[in-house]
């Protein structure tokens, strides 16, 4: 049991590692699309996952769950695991910020900008059991 439960921390610490880094590409891509390109709430946040998913496929593939097997069906798990946790995330996020900040005198660019904070963190949350429970399941 105490095997078990070290294996588990030490995959939670590399998933926090390929977490933080993916954010910061992440992150920077989101919001210099939103702010210099002024691509909007979703187009931005989608540059977020469009190309930090990249990264994080094979940084949690072959670094934090070790995953050598070549499979095409882990692939399309993956890409169905971000589509879903990214819709689910940022649709919660905008109206909950929405409604928490109603009344408060924010503009709009600042309510959307911290929805999408809002929504990374539902992001992550979701997309780590999507990752050990769906996309990488049975890849040991």
């Amino acid at each position: 049991m105490n095997k078990i439960k070290k294996i588990f921390q030490m995959e939670q610490a590399r998933f926090i590692i390929v977490g933080v880094l993916n954010t910061i590409i992440g992150t920077a891509a989101m919001f210099i699309a939103y702010n210099i390109f002024h691509m909007g709430y979703w187009m931005s946040s989608a540059m977020d996952y469009i190309i930090g998913s990249i990264f994080s496929y094979f940084a949690n593939k072959y670094f934090t769950f070790q995953s050598h097997k070549k499979s095409g069906k882990e692939v399309i798990r993956f890409v169905i695991n971000i589509l879903i946790c990214y819709v689910i995330a940022y649709s919660v996020a905008k109206p909950v910020i929405f409604t928490l900040m109603k009344g408060i005198s924010f503009s709009v660019s600042l309510m959307e900008q911290i929805s999408m904070v809002l929504g990374m963190c539902i992001f992550i949350v979701l997309n780590y059991f999507g990752q050990k429970f769906f996309v990488f399941r049975d890849s040991k």
